[in-house]
């Protein structure tokens, strides 16, 4: 499908301590894709898919960082859905998910759509994060929750497709109407994403 065929951009962003499987969620999610060589991403990469919702075509965007410092605002800047990635057999990594979740407030805009994500689901007897207690977190914060496993599949789809489900259903409803939550509208038109930022703030600036 062409981009000259989609209703709406969102930018999503992939959070979370280095090795967690951003990486592998967004090839799998992208291009069904896992790479066994787990390098350490560096920069911001970012892929795109194109999905169905309803009547409605959303161009996905999904962007990956390093977690570096100066990447992070860049990254965040526009994003209307992120994905808190912690590793399920790993419980640094999601005791970190606190911290992680503040700093995307900081930087984010302050209606982002975020789920938290335990990534690695197919380890299951290395376990360290017992569901209930990232479940009941997430309760807790007011996001969404999900596990996952770019190795296997599991759940990848189901966790991007909820978030785009439910960022179309905040600017379909117009709850949210200002900042970046209130994503782009194309009918019909073709555009490189820097001139997709470039509508997004030509549009803008009047709210």
């Amino acid at each position: 499908m062409g981009d000259e065929s989609y209703n709406f951009v969102f930018k999503v962003v992939l959070i979370g301590e280095s090795g967690v499987g951003k990486s592998n969620l967004l090839s799998r999610f992208t291009k069904n894709e896992f790479n066994h060589d787990s390098r350490t991403t560096i920069g911001v990469e970012f892929s795109t898919r194109t999905v169905q919702l309803d009547t409605f075509t959303i161009k996905a965007q999904i962007w990956d960082t390093a977690g570096l410092e100066r990447y992070r605002a860049i990254t965040s800047a526009g994003a209307v859905g992120a994905l808190l990635v912690y590793d399920i057999t790993k419980h640094l990594t999601y005791e970190s998910v606190e911290r992680w979740l503040k700093e995307l407030y900081d930087h984010a805009d302050p209606h982002i759509l975020v789920m938290l994500v335990g990534n690695k689901s197919d380890l299951e007897t290395l376990r360290t994060v017992p569901t209930v207690e990232a479940k009941e977190f997430a309760e807790k914060k007011g996001i969404l929750f999900m596990e996952t496993s770019a190795l296997d599949s599991t759940n990848v789809e189901a966790a991007f497709q909820e978030v785009l489900t439910a960022i179309h259903k905040k600017v379909a409803s117009r709850e949210v109407t200002r900042g970046s939550i209130s994503a782009v509208t194309l009918s019909s038109t073709t555009g490189t994403a820097s001139e997709v930022q470039e509508e997004r703030r030509t549009c803008c600036k009047n709210l």
